[in-house]
């Protein structure tokens, strides 16, 4: 029985990775692992951490992080995986929905976060509740409302599957199969997942240029909008009540996780890049289209409460024309190379030769 993983020389424009090496076989129907390099997309800062620095990034382990990425076994059902809820053409958010399906018809109490440049993030979720990338899917595995199952049960079929014990042993250099080893494959895919390659970014490596309402456009998000959306990420990662009422499920956001009356309402300040291809928007997905949004900060604000943010006492002011100048700019931040890159979709069934 010979397993065989495609090995190739590959270079990905905004992916942050380059194939540096290929596997050789062991005799044993693996491959010897095969190092990658994680490099940092020119004009981004160095992330805060080496979120690779006690998980070796290897083709092995991110080709076994993808397909536990998309496998329904995470699952109670069967049938929800990670790629149900973060799906790649809508930057790795949950398409056009507020809240996510979970198993036995539930749904999530928020919004899918879209999936990109998680190496940068120190803290994970909404609310920040999460501080590490390995620990972050067990949360949506074991909750009740979304993946439903039990870390035993979760193992427990990957190891009755010949496949994975072959992809554990080509990715870690043994066949067993353990909850920890399962969370690193998952951080080398999901950590991977860099997206520099908009229009944006050509226009800041020299490759491409704004037309004229994208470069007003882009005036005016450097001064309504950078404060909280800094580039080159388009985020602080800071938390920050924006001023939307509390929702049906009394969410209080980052006080659930300090216990500061202070953090009452705060949210982490999500990302710009694939703004368009993320809707709907807000913790919980109450606002559909980037228009609202816009017209959530000139219009809508709720500047009763006590913790909104400082920076938002004062109304943004944008015309009609300024506003749609303003989406014209963030348009520019979509990365279609990401969105579409075939490395990053899910992997076709593995073949097994006999």
């Amino acid at each position: 029985m010979n397993y065989r993983i495609p090995i190739l020389i590959l270079a990905f424009i905004g992916t942050g990775l380059i194939l540096i090496s290929a596997g050789k076989e062991d005799g044993l129907g693996a491959f010897a692992s095969t190092p990658l390099k994680w490099e940092i997309p020119k004009g981004f800062p160095k992330p805060p951490t080496n979120i690779f620095a006690k998980n070796k990034l290897t083709e092995e382990g991110f080709q076994l992080g993808r397909k536990l990425f998309y496998e329904g076994k995470l699952s109670k059902d069967g049938e929800t995986s990670c790629g149900s809820c973060h799906q790649q053409f809508a930057a790795f958010s949950t398409f056009d929905h507020d809240l996510s399906h979970g198993v036995n018809n539930s749904f999530s109490t928020r919004n899918a976060p879209a999936l990109f440049n998680l190496a940068w993030m120190r803290e994970y979720h909404w609310d920040g509740g999460i501080n590490h990338i390995e620990v972050q899917p067990l949360s949506p595995m074991l909750a009740a409302n979304e993946m439903g199952e039990t870390l035993d049960s979760v193992l427990f079929k990957l190891k009755k599957d010949t496949a994975y014990r072959r992809m554990f042993k080509a990715a870690f250099g043994d066949p067993a199969i353990t909850s920890q080893r399962m969370l690193k494959a998952l951080a080398q895919f999901t950590g991977s997942l860099v997206s520099a390659n908009s229009k944006y970014d050509k226009v800041k490596r020299g490759e491409a240029s704004f037309n004229a309402p994208e470069e007003k456009g882009y005036a005016l998000y450097k001064a309504n909008c950078a404060a909280c959306h800094m580039e080159p990420l388009f985020t602080d990662y800071s938390y920050r009540n924006n001023g939307l009422a509390l929702n049906r499920f009394t969410d209080i956001g980052r006080q659930q996780i300090s216990g500061l009356a202070g953090d009452s309402l705060k949210f982490k300040v999500p990302s710009l890049r694939n703004v368009q291809l993320s809707y709907p928007y807000m913790h919980d997905g109450r606002i559909f289209s980037l228009p609202q949004v816009l017209d959530h900060y000139r219009l809508k604000i709720n500047r009763d409460q006590p913790t909104l943010d400082p920076i938002l006492q004062k109304p943004i002011v944008l015309s009609d024309r300024e506003k749609n100048e303003l989406l014209y700019f963030l348009y520019t931040l979509t990365d279609t190379s990401f969105t579409k890159n075939p490395r990053f979709a899910a992997p076709a069934p593995i073949t097994i030769k006999h």
